[in-house]
């Protein structure tokens, strides 16, 4: 009972990150664009949450931290880069 579960969560899962693959490439803005991939990694994270459980192995605990870990960092400095123009501020002061 619980395999057939987690496979339709996956089938639900695989949907939900092609509606969201479309929006970033027809998004309206780049804002909607930014939280559609954001919304990509954490449905990564699921999805090989969902494949752990029905492998029934504890193997891609690290890749799903890794994973998060890096829709974090790219979602900030998209974030960043949409607030201020730029990733990396540099001062250059001539003193």
């Amino acid at each position: 009972m619980l395999e057939v579960i987690i496979q339709i969560s996956l089938i639900a899962v695989s949907l939900s990150m092609l509606g969201l693959i479309y929006r970033v490439v027809k998004g309206p803005s780049i804002p909607d664009r930014v939280v559609a991939l954001d919304a990509i990694g954490i449905n990564l994270v699921a999805f090989v949450a969902l494949i752990s459980m029905l492998l029934e192995t504890h193997a891609f605990l690290e890749v799903i931290l890794l994973i998060g870990i890096l829709a974090f960092i790219g979602t900030v400095a998209f974030s960043k880069f949409l607030e201020k123009g730029a990733i990396i501020e540099r001062d250059r002061d001539n003193h």
